[in-house]
């Protein structure tokens, strides 16, 4: 998909928000909500989208969207640090298929990453995550949320 198109509402995210997709979830307030990847590129990586949305990416949404979510995506960083003590979090949004978008909805991926790991490959390429693994991993990071 392009940069331009309309917002399909049957997207994966979006029937995770409407609570018809199960997800793992880490954190959730009146504007974000936070969950594991089922397909996740490393250990403990997490998704942040707005939860009042219609934009496909960054390029198409509100200022006053944006800033309560990028605050989540601090929010929830923070906590993975606290809680998996990576070397690192990489933190990253893609736009557009040619950028490796996959889903069309805004959101943000957070990665914790450790010193010696090998390099990521592309997201959407790996095999789905253990939903037992995920939520074990979502409660630790979401007790560590402030």
């Amino acid at each position: 998909m392009s940069l331009d198109g309309a917002y399909d509402h049957d997207n994966i995210f979006a029937r995770i928000l409407r609570g018809e997709m199960p997800s793992a979830r880490v954190f959730e307030d009146d504007h974000v909500y936070a969950f594991m990847d089922a397909f996740p590129l490393g250990r403990g990586h997490t998704l942040v989208i707005p939860k009042h949305s219609t934009a496909r990416n960054l390029l198409e949404e509100a200022p006053e969207t944006l800033a309560p979510l990028i605050l989540g995506v601090q929010r929830v960083a923070r906590a993975m640090r606290a809680a998996l003590t990576p070397d690192g979090v990489m933190i990253f949004q893609t736009n557009g298929e040619a950028a490796g978008q996959t889903v069309f909805h805004l959101h943000f991926h957070l990665v914790p990453r450790w010193d010696g790991e090998p390099p990521l490959g592309r997201h959407g390429g790996g095999k789905m995550a253990d939903m037992e693994e995920l939520k074990a991993l979502a409660a630790q990071i979401a007790a560590k949320i402030t």
